[in-house]
Protein backbone atom coordinates (compact mmCIF):
# COMPACT_ATOMS: atom_id res chain seq x y z
CA UNK A 1 0.00 0.00 0.00
CA UNK A 2 3.03 2.40 0.81
CA UNK A 3 4.68 1.62 -2.24
CA UNK A 4 1.22 2.67 -4.39
CA UNK A 5 0.88 5.97 -2.59
CA UNK A 6 4.83 6.98 -3.13
CA UNK A 7 4.29 5.49 -7.33
CA UNK A 8 0.90 7.76 -7.04
CA UNK A 9 2.96 10.89 -5.37
CA UNK A 10 5.51 10.78 -8.01
CA UNK A 11 3.39 10.53 -10.99
CA UNK A 12 1.44 13.32 -9.50
CA UNK A 13 4.73 15.48 -9.24
CA UNK A 14 5.87 14.80 -13.05
CA UNK A 15 2.54 15.61 -14.25
CA UNK A 16 2.38 18.69 -12.34
CA UNK A 17 6.21 19.10 -13.93
CA UNK A 18 4.75 18.63 -16.88
CA UNK A 19 1.96 21.25 -16.76
CA UNK A 20 4.47 24.13 -15.01
CA UNK A 21 6.45 23.77 -17.96
CA UNK A 22 3.28 24.15 -20.45
CA UNK A 23 2.64 27.11 -18.67
CA UNK A 24 6.17 28.53 -18.43
CA UNK A 25 6.44 27.44 -22.38
CA UNK A 26 3.51 29.22 -23.40
CA UNK A 27 4.52 32.97 -20.95
CA UNK A 28 7.78 32.68 -23.22
CA UNK A 29 5.83 32.72 -26.41
CA UNK A 30 5.84 36.15 -28.27
CA UNK A 31 2.70 36.86 -30.27
CA UNK A 32 2.62 40.22 -32.86
CA UNK A 33 0.56 41.18 -35.82
CA UNK A 34 2.41 40.12 -38.92
CA UNK A 35 0.92 41.42 -41.85
CA UNK A 36 -3.16 41.75 -43.52
CA UNK A 37 -4.26 40.20 -46.24
CA UNK A 38 -6.54 40.02 -48.78
CA UNK A 39 -8.23 43.29 -47.42
CA UNK A 40 -11.87 43.65 -49.41
CA UNK A 41 -13.52 46.95 -48.53
CA UNK A 42 -17.60 46.53 -49.72
CA UNK A 43 -15.99 43.94 -52.11
CA UNK A 44 -13.09 46.34 -53.31
CA UNK A 45 -9.55 44.45 -53.74
CA UNK A 46 -7.40 46.86 -51.75
CA UNK A 47 -4.13 45.11 -51.35
CA UNK A 48 -2.68 46.91 -54.12
CA UNK A 49 -3.66 50.34 -53.06
CA UNK A 50 -1.71 53.09 -51.25
CA UNK A 51 -4.07 55.60 -51.21
CA UNK A 52 -7.93 56.65 -52.31
CA UNK A 53 -6.49 58.01 -55.30
CA UNK A 54 -5.09 54.01 -56.76
CA UNK A 55 -8.65 53.01 -56.40
CA UNK A 56 -10.47 52.59 -60.44
CA UNK A 57 -13.49 54.84 -61.65
CA UNK A 58 -15.45 51.51 -60.74
CA UNK A 59 -14.50 50.62 -57.61
CA UNK A 60 -14.37 54.26 -56.28
CA UNK A 61 -18.41 53.87 -57.44
CA UNK A 62 -18.94 50.81 -55.60
CA UNK A 63 -17.62 51.71 -51.99
CA UNK A 64 -19.51 55.02 -52.94
CA UNK A 65 -22.21 52.92 -53.38
CA UNK A 66 -22.00 51.20 -50.48
CA UNK A 67 -21.44 54.10 -48.07
CA UNK A 68 -24.54 55.76 -49.40
CA UNK A 69 -26.25 52.72 -48.16
CA UNK A 70 -25.27 53.22 -44.94
CA UNK A 71 -23.47 49.42 -44.88
CA UNK A 72 -19.76 49.75 -45.38
CA UNK A 73 -17.93 45.73 -44.91
CA UNK A 74 -14.29 45.21 -44.73
CA UNK A 75 -13.09 41.74 -44.65
CA UNK A 76 -9.40 40.90 -44.31
CA UNK A 77 -7.41 37.86 -42.78
CA UNK A 78 -5.15 39.25 -39.91
CA UNK A 79 -2.16 37.10 -39.44
CA UNK A 80 -0.54 36.88 -35.95
CA UNK A 81 3.05 35.21 -35.40
CA UNK A 82 3.55 33.44 -32.54
CA UNK A 83 7.27 33.01 -31.80
CA UNK A 84 8.29 30.32 -28.94
CA UNK A 85 12.18 31.44 -28.63
CA UNK A 86 14.47 28.85 -29.42
CA UNK A 87 16.17 28.97 -26.11
CA UNK A 88 12.95 27.82 -24.86
CA UNK A 89 13.42 23.93 -24.46
CA UNK A 90 9.65 23.04 -23.97
CA UNK A 91 6.83 22.81 -26.57
CA UNK A 92 3.33 25.25 -25.94
CA UNK A 93 0.71 23.82 -27.71
CA UNK A 94 -2.33 26.37 -27.75
CA UNK A 95 -5.22 24.93 -28.06
CA UNK A 96 -7.85 27.60 -28.60
CA UNK A 97 -8.00 31.79 -28.09
CA UNK A 98 -10.61 34.33 -27.87
CA UNK A 99 -9.82 37.44 -29.47
CA UNK A 100 -11.51 41.18 -29.96
CA UNK A 101 -9.87 43.35 -32.33
CA UNK A 102 -9.44 47.30 -32.08
CA UNK A 103 -8.85 49.49 -34.94
CA UNK A 104 -7.91 53.42 -33.88
CA UNK A 105 -8.33 51.94 -30.03
CA UNK A 106 -12.23 51.43 -30.74
CA UNK A 107 -13.04 47.73 -29.78
CA UNK A 108 -15.18 46.38 -32.90
CA UNK A 109 -15.15 42.51 -33.31
CA UNK A 110 -14.67 39.47 -31.10
CA UNK A 111 -14.13 35.88 -32.56
CA UNK A 112 -12.56 32.51 -30.89
CA UNK A 113 -9.58 30.77 -32.88
CA UNK A 114 -10.24 26.86 -32.49
CA UNK A 115 -7.68 25.17 -34.19
CA UNK A 116 -4.29 23.87 -32.03
CA UNK A 117 -1.22 25.21 -32.89
CA UNK A 118 1.59 23.24 -31.58
CA UNK A 119 3.82 25.82 -31.15
CA UNK A 120 8.03 24.83 -31.58
CA UNK A 121 11.04 26.40 -30.29
CA UNK A 122 12.53 28.37 -32.90
CA UNK A 123 9.75 27.62 -34.95
CA UNK A 124 7.30 30.74 -35.71
CA UNK A 125 4.19 30.22 -36.16
CA UNK A 126 1.67 31.58 -38.28
CA UNK A 127 -2.16 31.72 -36.53
CA UNK A 128 -4.64 33.41 -39.62
CA UNK A 129 -7.85 35.24 -38.18
CA UNK A 130 -10.76 36.11 -40.57
CA UNK A 131 -12.23 39.67 -39.89
CA UNK A 132 -15.11 40.80 -40.97
CA UNK A 133 -17.21 43.75 -39.94
CA UNK A 134 -19.27 46.79 -41.23
CA UNK A 135 -17.10 49.81 -40.37
CA UNK A 136 -20.28 51.91 -40.29
CA UNK A 137 -21.58 50.00 -36.88
CA UNK A 138 -18.46 51.50 -34.98
CA UNK A 139 -17.39 55.09 -36.69
CA UNK A 140 -19.50 57.81 -37.74
CA UNK A 141 -17.24 59.39 -40.14
CA UNK A 142 -17.36 60.32 -43.92
CA UNK A 143 -16.55 58.29 -46.79
CA UNK A 144 -12.91 59.57 -47.32
CA UNK A 145 -11.94 58.86 -43.85
CA UNK A 146 -13.07 55.44 -43.50
CA UNK A 147 -11.73 54.60 -47.08
CA UNK A 148 -8.06 56.11 -45.31
CA UNK A 149 -8.74 53.86 -41.91
CA UNK A 150 -9.12 50.30 -44.30
CA UNK A 151 -6.10 51.38 -46.41
CA UNK A 152 -4.54 51.61 -43.07
CA UNK A 153 -5.78 48.37 -41.84
CA UNK A 154 -5.01 46.77 -45.08
CA UNK A 155 -1.24 48.16 -44.32
CA UNK A 156 -0.94 50.72 -47.63
CA UNK A 157 3.04 51.64 -47.58
CA UNK A 158 3.77 49.06 -44.91
CA UNK A 159 2.96 47.34 -41.15
CA UNK A 160 -1.18 47.76 -40.64
CA UNK A 161 -1.79 50.49 -38.96
CA UNK A 162 -3.90 51.23 -36.26
CA UNK A 163 -4.84 47.72 -35.43
CA UNK A 164 -4.76 46.23 -32.01
CA UNK A 165 -5.87 42.39 -30.86
CA UNK A 166 -6.43 41.74 -27.56
CA UNK A 167 -6.46 37.79 -26.91
CA UNK A 168 -6.93 35.11 -24.36
CA UNK A 169 -5.21 32.35 -24.84
CA UNK A 170 -6.06 28.45 -23.67
CA UNK A 171 -3.29 25.96 -23.35
CA UNK A 172 -3.40 22.22 -23.51
CA UNK A 173 -1.64 20.65 -20.40
CA UNK A 174 -1.75 17.00 -18.95
CA UNK A 175 -3.92 18.35 -15.92
CA UNK A 176 -6.69 19.76 -18.65
CA UNK A 177 -7.06 22.77 -20.61
CA UNK A 178 -5.81 26.27 -18.79
CA UNK A 179 -6.55 29.85 -20.08
CA UNK A 180 -4.37 32.36 -19.78
CA UNK A 181 -5.11 34.66 -16.54
CA UNK A 182 -5.65 37.47 -18.00
CA UNK A 183 -5.92 39.34 -22.29
CA UNK A 184 -2.20 39.87 -23.34
CA UNK A 185 -2.21 42.88 -26.22
CA UNK A 186 -0.64 41.88 -29.39
CA UNK A 187 0.26 44.68 -31.81
CA UNK A 188 2.52 45.18 -34.84
CA UNK A 189 6.01 44.35 -34.18
CA UNK A 190 5.50 43.89 -30.39
CA UNK A 191 5.65 41.05 -28.10
CA UNK A 192 2.05 39.97 -25.96
CA UNK A 193 2.03 41.59 -22.54
CA UNK A 194 -1.09 41.98 -20.04
CA UNK A 195 -3.64 44.59 -21.25
CA UNK A 196 -4.17 48.13 -20.17
CA UNK A 197 -6.47 50.24 -21.43
CA UNK A 198 -6.21 51.81 -25.43
CA UNK A 199 -4.76 55.16 -23.41
CA UNK A 200 -4.38 54.21 -20.21
CA UNK A 201 -0.44 53.94 -18.84
CA UNK A 202 0.31 51.72 -16.18
CA UNK A 203 -0.18 52.70 -12.87
CA UNK A 204 2.81 52.08 -10.13
CA UNK A 205 0.52 49.47 -8.92
CA UNK A 206 0.15 47.59 -12.30
CA UNK A 207 3.54 47.42 -12.50
CA UNK A 208 4.34 46.44 -9.52
CA UNK A 209 1.68 43.54 -10.09
CA UNK A 210 3.62 43.15 -13.37
CA UNK A 211 7.13 42.59 -11.79
CA UNK A 212 5.50 40.44 -9.36
CA UNK A 213 4.29 38.09 -11.34
CA UNK A 214 7.17 38.28 -14.27
CA UNK A 215 9.25 37.38 -10.94
CA UNK A 216 7.06 34.78 -9.45
CA UNK A 217 7.84 31.03 -9.93
CA UNK A 218 6.08 28.90 -12.29
CA UNK A 219 4.38 26.63 -9.50
CA UNK A 220 3.11 30.05 -7.78
CA UNK A 221 2.33 31.59 -11.31
CA UNK A 222 0.07 28.10 -12.05
CA UNK A 223 -2.04 29.33 -9.84
CA UNK A 224 -2.82 32.42 -10.85
CA UNK A 225 -4.36 30.16 -14.36
CA UNK A 226 -7.96 28.78 -14.24
CA UNK A 227 -9.16 25.33 -16.05
CA UNK A 228 -11.15 24.96 -18.40
CA UNK A 229 -14.12 22.74 -19.28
Amino acid sequence: MLRRHIMLMLAAAVTGCATIQEIAALRSVRFQLDRVTEPRLAGVDLSRAQSAADLSFREGAAVASAFASRRLPLSFRLHLRAENPASNEVTARLLRMRWTLYLEDTETVSGRIDREYVLSPGRPADIPIDVSLDLLEFYERSGADLIELALNVAGAGGQPKHVKVTATPTIDTPLGAITYPQPITIVAGSVGRPEVGPTEAPSSSHRAALATTQSRSPCASMAALRPTS
